[in-house]
């Protein structure tokens, strides 16, 4: 019975010598599976387009730019990320007053991005702070810059300097953040639209056809008092042009009945009798035609002459 008894304590034993070699070897694998578990869990990537900041118990160890894979303290430590590539902000549509007191609606944008972000978070904190204090900037520069500019000047794409417009105010809003550390830029500022507001729209409408219509009338008027001024002009070109010619065209009248005279007279003095005929013949022409009557004696020379009687 004892030799039963010391049997079964030895069976026992050498059973629960088993059941601790497995305790054993499954307390081993779940250390080995939390181990593994953290060791993931702790694991980060870091991108191409992206910072990753580290922080201790809240502060601000370490920032990462390059990409990789890296690891952080477990329990300790917390990653976060912060955008490396570009980003674009839509700024608030509102109401500016320009050079000549008209209220213009303006909807703009910028595009910015993340340059130090060591200076993002200890000034701006966050990327949304950042992002604010950059529309309060870009609003108040666009605001400043057209309300030096009369409302056709913006408006009318003939007269526009918009372009250069965008230029500065993307120059002014850098030298703003940069000047305060938020560690942002902003690459381009652009203006999308410029309306006008609805209370007003109709009323600037009018004040700009009545403007337009004022301007054609001047240019109309213009265009009148220069063709009276061609016409004048002209006409007394034409006066004087004509004056000229009758006085020349008396000159050579005169110089012609001149040498008409003088060969008149020579032939007056060679012939005396043909010239006498010569005259008369001519009088026949100015004096004679299909309707013209002639009474005169039967036996004057002028009759004898028509009826072909010589001597």
């Amino acid at each position: 019975m004892a030799n039963d008894n010391l049997v079964k304590m030895k069976n026992e034993r050498r059973d629960f010598s088993g059941y601790r070699k497995y305790i054993r070897t499954a307390i081993w694998i779940i250390l080995t599976l939390i181990l593994a578990v953290m060791l993931l869990t702790n694991l980060f990537v870091v991108k191409e387009n992206e910072y990753k900041v580290i922080r201790q118990f809240g502060e601000v160890v370490k920032i990462i730019e390059k990409p990789g894979l890296h690891i952080k303290i477990p329990f300790v430590q917390t990653v976060s990320s912060i955008p490396k590539y570009q980003m674009t902000f839509d700024v608030e549509e509102a109401e500016i007053n320009t050079k000549d007191k008209k209220r213009i609606l303006i909807d703009n944008y910028a595009v910015w991005k993340v340059d130090d972000p060591k200076k993002l978070i200890a000034n701006a904190r966050t990327l949304v702070n950042a992002e604010t204090k950059m529309a309060e900037f870009t609003f108040s520069t666009v605001r400043s810059e057209l309300g030096k500019l009369n409302y056709d000047e913006i408006i009318n794409d003939e007269k526009s300097s918009r372009g250069s417009i965008n230029d500065k105010v993307t120059e002014i809003v850098n030298s703003l953040l940069e000047k305060d550390e938020y560690g942002i830029s902003v690459t381009d500022v652009r203006i999308k639209r410029t309306d006008l507001p609805k209370d007003n729209e109709e009323s600037v409408y009018t004040r700009m056809i009545s403007e337009r219509q004022s301007t054609a009338q001047e240019y109309l008027s213009m265009g009148d008092a220069q063709k009276n001024t061609i016409i004048a002009d002209t006409d007394r070109t034409v006066k004087e042009m004509l004056a000229k010619a009758a006085a020349d065209a008396d000159v050579i009248r005169s110089q012609g009945e001149k040498e008409a005279g003088k060969v008149y007279n020579s032939s007056y003095s060679k012939d005396p009798e043909f010239y006498e005929l010569y005259r008369t013949l001519e009088s026949y022409k100015k004096t004679i035609d299909k309707e013209t009557v002639i009474i005169m004696p039967f036996d004057s020379e002028y009759a004898k002459t028509l009826m072909g009687e010589t001597e």
